[in-house]
């Protein structure tokens, strides 16, 4: 069976763009909805984000603050989230009492690098890993040395590798350390049964990606290069082949014992001496499945003898219609076949499991593994469900799609999670590179789409807590100096619409989703009330102006054209002209790349009009330049007005307090400008302009936003405004380079504060976000913003646009 996302006709029920599936037999696709329940479905909504650098531990007099949340549980009242923090070597805690404000709640050192947690009643039990890898570094003394055959004397690098790791039991009441475990091993990811008998750990000892091309298998091996003195190299991968363990939960944790099960010498397996399990769950019949993910293999351990009693191939999967390439551009023309190479896997029941097959292997001939999606089998290990290329497609709709990893593994599922909601079976899937999380509603066998939940970056850690109605996601990747932290975020499940994604597109005509990213300015169809326009920046190679249908929920990209040109075109604005052509503003940079305003054929793409800034103003650029534009008159007689981002330096601003609008006289041919005056900054990092919207009442509206994001990790998101300036009545004057030391000779605006948008951003989305670029306002005088994702690259990723209501009842917040 194959599937495809359709195209976003969903019932409103589901409120999320292409949500469906079709089958595919025999090369056809065959299309079908999910119409969900009678009253619809619950869905889940964002109710909270909780920075983890709020967690701090006391240690000796000094202050810890926890960096990473990877993998978490909850307790079983589901109020305390547990999560594993590797670089600080702690297991951190998170009072979600209420969910809405989670609260830091402290942590716990464990001597080590916590790799996996899992909380059994009052305990939680963390698998630590304490290996050591020391380098070694050997001088080859030259014609008769071990390495290589030439004359010249070298140097080799080797590791001596001491695989070690323990189990730590911690009271989660007291918060002190009841036992700890010696594994004997690398710990990866551990597992409790539902009936509290037993634990699984799975002990990995990881490969060496620096030994032996990281090819498997890897064990011992002495590399001896006497006559150098004292230098007898181990490069060791694997001290012994990976194995699980399993923890005898009887009695009190000072009575738990442990048993082996090995798992090397499975048939099948492309290295059957070094299995490398990855990840471990257990079902209701004390059956543990396990992932070992480089021999692209699952194994089912019964916990109760300790005996493999099933182990299959994960196999591959062919694809159709993907992105193998990266030129920064979404174009999904590429067939390949692909290793699943599963990491995370999930019972279903006691019959079914689930994978999300990331891929972690590149094998000798130079092919990496990763299916771009997620499986079900049964437990004879047939394949009852195939996702193909349908998740990734989700996710290029929903404008999420990582272009920068399309030559590897694509958006690289790699977290799942089943739970029962009442009487509902859900799904979760995620996406490490795409940070979003797919919700499926579980019907026998088959995933039916219900929403898509966003994510900080690189969610890790997928735990549903029922009793409470939330799901959490821990994400492991931060970009703090920007204002991202790593993050848990907080979803609550109820009958509420969901509210993302906010903005999707629809199938174009070979049914496959517009790609779109970057989302960079926003206008209004002049006569359609129910049409915007949008463009992307230069995260992509080429220019696109998007169409965009607010009448549907979320809002719907129905089109996009090309703009057919040379240039290396950066499109921060979009206005539409009199004669309905598009204006567009080009931001250029402090080198080769101009800023340019660009007339547009609106059914062609094709430049009909280039535009430049004025000479003396050009010698002065920065890399902030146009950001916005808009247009009045009539056509041949327009105005077209643009947007600086910041002053340029050394042009006799006073950089920090003004910036420029430009205005550009079609009929004349001539540019002239004013000053506009930016706020002060604050903890925001630096202030500029990031759009401009003519109004009805013929005033212009700015957008004026600092560079922070979220609310507690500085740089923080303090002004996301929009203002008004009057420049029909305004003294416009040309640019004239001035002297050094003085000011250039330009009248400076009076402005007014309309309203700032922190708070609107922050409610309807997991992470404030930095980028407010677009400020639209429609044919029936209806206001629309939208955000810039930043092309998934070092952001969260998710698009914000928001439905702002009537012009008439707009205002300060």
């Amino acid at each position: 069976m194959r599937m495809k996302p359709l195209a976003a006709s969903i019932a409103l029920a589901l409120t999320v763009a292409p949500a469906a599936f079709a089958d595919r037999d025999h090369g056809h696709h065959h299309g079908g909805h999910h119409h969900g329940h009678q009253q619809g479905p619950e869905m889940f909504r964002h109710v909270a984000t909780f920075d983890v650098t709020r967690n701090r531990v006391m240690h000796d007099g000094e202050e810890i603050v926890s960096e990473v949340a990877e993998i978490v549980d909850a307790t079983p009242d589901g109020n305390t989230l547990v999560y594993t923090d590797a670089a600080s070597g702690l297991i951190g805690f998170v009072d979600i009492t209420d969910p809405a404000d989670p609260q830091p709640d402290g942590g716990i050192l464990v001597g080590g690098e916590p790799t996996s947690v899992a909380v059994h009643g009052r305990y939680a039990l963390a698998s630590v890993n304490t290996s050591t890898v020391d380098e070694v570094t050997c001088t080859d003394p030259g014609d008769d040395g071990v390495f290589g055959t030439g004359d010249d004397e070298s140097e080799d690098i080797g590791f001596i590798t001491q695989w070690t790791g323990k189990l730590v039991v911690i009271d989660v009441t007291t918060r002190s350390i009841v036992r700890e475990i010696e594994l004997g091993g690398q710990p990866d990811s551990i597992a409790v049964s539902p009936d509290g008998r037993y634990a699984a750990i799975v002990i990995e000892s990881e490969r060496n990606e620096d030994v032996g091309d990281g090819l498997i298998p890897q064990g011992r091996e002495t590399v001896d290069l006497d006559p150098t003195p004292d230098c007898d190299l181990v490069s060791q991968g694997d001290p012994e082949p990976g194995r699980l363990v399993i923890l005898d939960l009887k009695g009190k944790p000072g009575k738990w014992s442990t048993r082996d099960v090995q798992l090397a010498g499975l048939a099948g397996m492309y290295a059957a001496q070094d299995p490398e399990p990855e990840f471990v769950d257990i079902n209701g019949a004390n059956m543990a499945t396990i992932t070992l993910q480089e021999n692209n293999h699952i194994a089912v351990v019964n916990l109760r003898t300790g005996k493999v009693v099933k182990h299959f191939s994960a196999g591959e999967v062919d694809l159709m219609n993907v992105d193998t390439e990266e030129e920064d551009l979404i174009n999904l023309d590429s067939d390949i076949t692909k290793r699943r190479e599963p990491d995370a896997i999930t019972w279903i029941g006691d019959s079914l499991m689930a994978t999300a097959n990331e891929g972690d292997y590149e094998d000798e001939n130079g092919e990496e593994g990763g299916s771009r999606g997620f499986t079900v089998f049964n437990k004879a290990g047939k394949v009852v469900f195939e996702s193909y290329e349908a998740f990734e497609h989700l996710i290029v709709s929903i404008g999420q799609y990582n272009e920068g990893r399309s030559e590897n593994k694509g958006v690289e599922p790699e977290g799942i999670e089943y739970a029962r909601f009442g009487k509902d079976k859900l799904l979760f899937v995620g996406s490490e590179r795409s940070n979003v999380v797919g919700v499926y509603e579980m019907n026998g066998a088959k995933p039916e789409l219900l929403q898509v939940l966003p994510t900080g970056i690189g969610p890790e850690g997928l735990r549903a807590v029922p009793q409470r109605k939330l799901f959490v996601a821990s994400t492991e990747t931060d970009v703090f100096d920007a204002g991202i932290p790593t993050m848990i975020n907080i979803f609550q499940r109820g009958h509420w619409p969901s509210n993302y994604p906010q903005i999707a597109s629809a199938d174009d005509a070979n049914g496959l989703p517009i790609p779109w990213v970057a989302l960079s300015d926003l206008v209004g169809d002049p006569d359609d009330a129910h049409t915007l326009y949008a463009v992307s920046d230069s995260f992509l190679a080429k220019g696109f102006v998007y169409t965009v249908d607010v009448s549907a929920k979320p809002a719907l990209i129905t089109d996009r054209l090309e703009v057919q040109s040379d240039d290396a075109l950066d499109l921060e604005g979009v206005a539409v002209g009199p004669d309905g052509n598009f204006w567009l503003g080009s931001e250029g940079n402090a080198g080769s790349v101009d800023n340019l305003v660009l007339k547009v054929d609106r059914s062609s793409g094709a430049v009909l009009e280039k535009i430049e800034l004025p000479a003396d103003l050009v010698d002065r650029r920065r890399s902030n330049g146009i950001e916005g534009v808009a247009v009045t008159g009539e056509a041949g007689s327009e105005m077209v007005y643009v947007v600086i981002q910041r002053a340029w330096p050394n042009e006799g601003d006073t950089d920090k307090v003004n910036t420029k609008i430009g205005r550009y006289d079609v009929a004349a041919g001539t540019w002239s400008f004013v000053h506009y005056p930016l706020e002060a900054e604050g903890d925001g990092d630096w202030i500029g302009l990031s759009g401009i919207t003519a109004m009805p009442n013929g005033r212009f509206w700015v957008i004026e936003r600092d560079k922070g994001w979220g609310p507690s990790t500085p740089p923080n998101a303090e002004l996301k405004a929009i203002f008004e300036v009057d420049l029909a009545s305004a003294e416009f004057r040309p640019y004239v380079q001035p002297l050094p030391g003085e000011e250039a000779d330009l009248v400076t605006l009076d402005k007014t504060l309309i309203r700032n948008l922190v708070s609107d951003i922050a409610a309807n989305s997991i992470w404030t976000a930095e980028k407010l670029e677009g400020f639209a306002v429609s044919a029936d005088e209806r206001l629309y913003a939208v955000t810039d994702n930043d092309g998934v690259d070092d952001s969260p990723g998710e698009t914000v646009f928001l439905d702002l209501g009537d012009l008439a009842t707009f205002g300060s917040d």
